[in-house]
């Protein structure tokens, strides 16, 4: 006779069931502060331990061991990711398995860029690339972008942010050919990756400055246009070595962080490879001479 298939769902919830289980096993009593006793039969704690300690019923969380079809809450998710002792990425792994959505972690230490990342970075040697944050403050760039984009070292505070210098900076608009259409999507886009930080101070605040500062921003901010994450051909009119084309792409980066690499390669049109080295050159040439 043959096995009946079990569907993704059953597979899921047997996984989060050996997951849970294989984190209850791997803790003492000791960790946790209660008195080991006698010696006790299997490793790690005791399913009604762990269920005390989340404030769930014993049955309940056996059941959700066993992978039968129970939904937890993100409350109850994020209870027995304290009482298992998880770190971030086990508690990013569990909440995936349960099919729930983490809550935000909003900490000003997870948009720091690692050594690797500037390592990374530098890498891009003929392609200008930077790391944006959760806000699309820029954190990082090379070189390359410096070249093409400006220096964002002489910015300061909101000014290093990419919404307020694509509506704001009079270069940007000089730079990016077809400014109107490329902003309204930069503003879509921007709304629908901010959704999850709707109330944040720090969100609050710069919409604010935006509707203070941009007339455009003003207007199509209201209107809740919403697109995924920009990607594809830009096209760049530099003000001395004239139109350029890159393809654009934009990478999570995977710390836990909201954190964004943008990278633009060149393409072969509009020669932009050999305009590109020669900016380079020039911005080399302006700094041995500095």
């Amino acid at each position: 006779m043959d096995a009946v298939p079990h569907s993704p769902d059953d597979s899921r919830r047997r996984e989060l069931g050996a997951f849970l289980r294989s984190r209850r096993e791997r803790l003492s009593p000791a960790d946790i502060g209660i008195a080991s006793g006698a010696r006790r039969r299997t490793p790690g704690l005791r399913r009604e331990e762990v269920a005390m300690i989340a404030g769930v019923g014993t049955t309940w969380y056996t059941w959700l061991e066993q992978g039968r079809d129970v939904r937890p809450s993100v409350e109850v998710l994020t209870a027995l990711c304290e009482a298992l002792r998880l770190d971030a990425v086990e508690k990013r792994h569990l909440f995936i398995l349960a099919g729930r959505q983490q809550p935000e972690q909003r900490t000003a230490t997870s948009e720091k860029v690692d050594a690797t990342l500037l390592h990374m970075l530098g890498s891009l040697v003929l392609q200008p690339a930077y790391v944006v944050g959760r806000r699309w403050d820029v954190l990082a760039w090379n070189p390359a972008a410096v070249a093409l984009f400006g220096d964002y070292g002489l910015l300061e505070g909101d000014a290093r942010n990419i919404v307020h210098l694509v509506f704001t900076s009079p270069q940007h608009r000089r730079l990016l050919v077809d400014w109107d259409a490329l902003a309204r999507m930069v503003l879509a886009s921007f709304r629908a990756e901010s959704a999850k930080y709707v109330g944040d101070p720090d969100f609050e605040r710069l919409i604010a400055l935006m509707m203070r500062s941009s007339p455009e921003f003003r207007d199509w901010w209201p209107r809740r246009d919403v697109a995924r994450r920009l990607t594809g051909v830009k096209h760049v009119r530099h003000p001395t070595a004239g139109p350029m084309a890159f393809e654009h792409m934009s990478l999570s980066i995977d710390d836990g962080s909201d954190m964004r690499l943008i990278v633009y390669t060149p393409l072969p049109e509009q020669n932009t490879i050999a305009k590109l080295k020669n900016l380079l050159e020039e911005k080399s040439a302006e700094r041995c001479s500095a």
